[in-house]
């Protein structure tokens, strides 16, 4: 069958019937099974993931291809026939395609092993939208261990249709949440003068926390700080002992993200002693940014301006969104790539309950995967 429309089949089918991250495990008996079908390679890692390996003439070095496979927790709307069978779960950003894009690429590789050089491994990676992320549980057990390098992918609806693009250094940020509790004490909200009122502190760590982008953090720098929740009180006129702000923390580079957390541990803890109360702090790790190497990302340019003509190459801008391929990146150079599907079929962003794959740039992707197959040195 012709790769492109089984990957249409593969990723319509997949996409009826989702899975949260960490419960895949039909979506995995589907891969395993077609794999298996392929006759290729299973190696033994902690399921739902299924890494497969096929093996190359030469087989002096590997190279690792990646998809995830895991839904998410949203309702999905619209009246597409391919809608999620699966109330409340959705593949509303993308990674039924990156699954059925990567099988296509496993069937390609079941006809053409005999002219591959590389050995190429097969990552069907669970549990990217959650933490503990997917991908460092499967760098845990070892599955880096014989790769070179490592590449992915991700249908990008913030990118063109046509477009194919990626960065030669930090493309994606880092997640890292916070929780912040701010000790005061509380009483009558007409006698505030026998309080410490936590609500009153809380607005100033808050807005303290704009300097750190603006006066702390290099100017070159991307940061984000975003309180997203400010947790205090029970009634209209009883000031609370405590108060608890709750956010995230985005930025491009390690040395970004410790300027941002340590100004904030710093900001909290005097803010809150200035006024007689007690701040911590807590951060809760998340993903670290995602880095493309620039010798890989420039392999992959390469490949993108030869295979596919120089105009549908796009140097792309940084996005703050975050991407657990990211852990794949610190341990082994590689490159994580957008394919552009920004367009009618794909006008509403991911995450968003009406959100859908443009499957006409399905045999870009597929061939992107063979190119980078084909001409890894």
């Amino acid at each position: 069958m012709d790769l492109t429309k089984q990957a249409i089949e593969d990723r319509r089918y997949l996409h009826q019937y989702p899975e949260l991250s960490g419960e895949e495990h039909e979506t995995s008996r589907f891969i395993r099974t077609r794999l298996e079908e392929l006759n290729i390679e299973l190696l033994d890692y902690e399921p739902p993931s299924i890494v497969a390996f096929i093996k190359g003439t030469e087989g002096a070095k590997t190279i690792a291809l990646r998809a995830d496979i895991d839904a998410l927790p949203i309702m999905e709307e619209g009246d597409k026939p391919y809608i999620s069978k699966k109330p409340g779960v959705a593949h509303v950003c993308g990674h039924d395609g990156h699954t059925a894009i990567l099988l296509a690429v496993a069937e390609w590789l079941s006809r053409k092993s005999n002219q591959i050089k590389p050995n190429v491994m097969l990552i069907f990676q669970s549990s990217e939208e959650m933490t503990p992320s997917g991908a460092d549980r499967l760098i845990q057990q070892g599955v880096l261990e014989r790769v070179d390098a490592i590449f992915g992918i991700h249908l990008w609806q913030g990118l063109e249709k046509g477009k194919i693009g990626l960065t030669h250094g930090p493309m994606m940020a880092s997640i890292d949440d916070f929780e912040i509790t701010i000790q005061g004490s509380g009483g009558h909200g007409s006698m505030p003068h026998e309080t410490i009122d936590p609500i009153y502190i809380a607005t100033h760590v808050i807005q303290s926390f704009q300097s750190i982008i603006s006066r702390r953090l290099n100017p070159i720098d991307a940061g984000v700080i975003t309180v997203g929740q400010i947790q205090a009180g029970t009634n209209y006129n009883i000031i609370p002992d405590t108060a608890k702000l709750i956010g995230t923390i985005r930025a491009l580079t390690p040395e970004a993200i410790h300027t941002i957390q340590t100004n904030m541990v710093n900001l909290t803890e005097g803010i809150c002693q200035a006024f007689g109360a007690k701040g911590t702090v807590e951060f809760i790790l998340g993903t670290p940014p995602v880095i493309n190497d620039p010798g890989q990302a420039r392999f992959v340019e390469s490949i993108i301006a030869e295979q596919f003509g120089r105009e549908t190459f796009e140097a792309i801008d940084p996005v703050m969104g975050g991407e657990d391929f990211s852990f794949y990146l610190q341990e082994r150079p590689g490159a994580f790539i957008f394919v552009g599907i920004g367009g009618e079929k794909s006008r509403y962003p991911h995450h968003h309950p009406r959100f859908d794959l443009d499957e006409e740039v399905f045999p870009d992707a597929i061939q992107l995967f063979i190119e980078i197959i084909k001409h890894y040195q």
